[in-house]
């Protein structure tokens, strides 16, 4: 124990075993919903859903414990929403990709990331972010956790007229995920440990009673990988109708990827004058988990937003991430039990978070308008556009664009000058997928 204690930190970091265990399984139960909903994407696709099942746990598991154990951040990592979704109904059904090549794809733009990992580009990029756009990528990842948050509950809906609206608050789904949000909010006020926890787990009781939920067992076999296992077709992926494709998934695991790192450990209180200790091992755990994906049979892998729930129930250190690979290697096994946990039990810990993580704005310098109306621009474009990526290249080519009509171009670092043409290069001629 003592060993464990020394390894990862805990008493500097102001933690326990026990609390950092709880922050797992917190982190673990926001974003379980992958196993399920990963497969459901990539079958559209064509893809074998059993398959891909195996694939998400043993990658989610391979990523999460290589993040905890080699970076000892407490920050989980799976396949991507959004990636997920650009692999199945743009590369393979919309322009008429093989699932294989776009799997291709997806191994060379992880070999790019891992290239500008290794070589520290990532990390000068990281580095090169500015204060306001850092404090607004937080900001923005929470505004981006609402919207996902408030529509798993139903609290919000489409509407072709005004593209969001107010959901049926009659809607018992929709009650109990508003009770989970007071309890969450309440006993976490009242600092009771494990509340976000608490929260999730009474709501899941309470929808057998009053959701419809239903228990189809505790223990079922896994089943086979081998119809995605090192399936993926390079040669096909470096046909010239794909080279786009690969530029577009290495652009938006980049950022994404960097950004739910910066916002996650800024929320943990884990960065230090606004730089992160172990960042290029961070870095360099998700870009092998983009590799190691590829191979066996999905999408890209990125960190986690939903990883600030275990934040914000306590989780400091790698042992977070850890427990988090734990529960996903035992999801292989206990996949009905897992899938007990309905969205909207876990959407009221997500909105609650998302709530809290928007105080990071405060620190903005909000009589300059070269730096707010970018970090502005960055948080708000993340929920509107469904995508951490669009908000931060809209908030470098805002904060770039800005300084140089302004005539303070000199303030501006080189690499925020690259990273503005790069998404400029971007939008205009590869479109905005």
């Amino acid at each position: 124990m003592d060993s464990l204690q020394r390894y990862f930190g805990l008493d500097a970091a102001g933690t326990t075993l026990r609390t950092e265990v709880l922050a797992g399984l917190t982190t673990f139960l926001t974003m379980a919903y992958i196993i399920f909903v990963n497969p459901a994407i990539l079958g559209d696709a064509g893809m074998p859903k059993d398959a891909v099942f195996v694939a998400t746990c043993l990658v989610a598991a391979l990523a999460s414990l290589i993040m905890g154990l080699y970076a000892n951040y407490p920050i989980a990592l799976a396949p991507g929403m959004g990636l997920n979704a650009y692999f199945a109904y743009t590369v393979v059904k919309g322009m008429g990709f093989t699932w294989q090549a776009a799997l291709g794809a997806v191994f060379i733009s992880g070999c790019l990331f891992l290239v500008v990992t290794l070589f520290r580009v990532r990390e000068v990029i990281v580095k090169g972010i500015p204060h306001s756009i850092r404090i607004a990528i937080t900001g923005g990842i929470g505004l981006f956790l609402a919207i996902i948050s408030l529509k798993t509950a139903g609290v919000v809906v489409g509407n072709p007229a005004t593209l969001v609206t107010l959901g049926d608050l009659h809607n018992p789904h929709v009650v109990l995920a508003i009770i989970g949000f007071f309890a969450i909010v309440t006993l976490d006020y009242l600092r009771v440990r494990g509340a976000i926890l608490i929260g999730i787990v009474g709501v899941t009781v309470l929808s057998f009673f009053f959701g419809g939920n239903q228990f189809h067992g505790v223990v079922s076999a896994p089943p086979s990988i081998a119809p995605t296992l090192l399936q993926l077709d390079i040669r096909g992926a470096l046909s010239t109708g794909v080279l786009n494709v690969i530029l577009v998934f290495f652009l938006v695991e980049l950022f994404d990827a960097t950004g739910t790192l910066m916002g996650v450990a800024n929320r943990a209180g884990l960065l230090v004058e606004g730089k992160m200790h172990r960042l290029n091992r961070a870095l360099l755990a998700d870009s092998t988990a983009i590799l190691a994906g590829s191979m066996l049979g999905t999408s890209s892998t990125t960190a986690y937003i939903e990883s600030a729930s275990g934040v914000q129930a306590g989780g400091r250190t790698g042992v977070t991430a850890i427990t988090v690979a734990v529960l996903f290697l035992a999801a292989l096994f206990f996949a009905p039990l897992a899938g007990v946990v309905p969205g909207y039990a876990t959407a009221p810990a997500l909105l609650y978070v998302s709530c809290l993580m928007l105080r990071e704005m405060l620190d903005l310098p909000w009589d300059d308008a070269t730096e707010v109306v970018p970090a502005a621009l960055t948080a708000l474009l993340m929920p509107f556009t469904y995508s951490i990526a669009n908000g931060v290249a809209f908030g470098f080519i805002s904060y770039a664009g800005l300084k140089l009509l302004t005539g303070r171009a000199r303030q501006v670092k080189l690499v925020v000058w690259i990273i503005a043409a790069v998404f400029l290069f971007r939008y205009f001629y590869l479109g905005s997928e």
